[in-house]
């Protein structure tokens, strides 16, 4: 029996897609795995696609540990600011005669 993709699946769901599929699923990072129902699973081992037998474990976390993420988004962001420290906002075009009156 191949092993299903459970990353990206809530507890839930990964509970049921391995129960469905003959397979035991463990989660070694929640003692309480049994009542997690939204948490969604981060890594799986063994990875999708491997051949193992049936109703044997598969581990799956719900968070990447210390230092493996988690930390928020860290993509490059464009545009980048402006270089060369603070810069004088400009008044908006027309704003200098509706002052004056014209």
């Amino acid at each position: 029996m191949r092993v299903p993709r459970l990353v990206g699946l809530m507890a839930v769901d990964a509970r049921e897609t391995a129960r469905v599929n003959g397979l035991l699923l463990a989660a070694p990072d929640r003692p309480e795995f049994h009542l997690a129902v939204v948490d969604y699973v981060v890594r799986q081992y063994p990875r999708p696609g491997v051949e193992v037998p049936r109703e044997s474990p598969v581990y799956v976390w719900f968070d990447f540990g210390e230092g493996d993420g988690g930390g928020g988004v860290r993509e490059p962001r464009v545009p980048k600011p402006p270089q060369g420290g603070l810069q004088r906002e400009l008044d908006r075009p027309g704003d200098a005669f509706e002052a004056l009156g014209r």
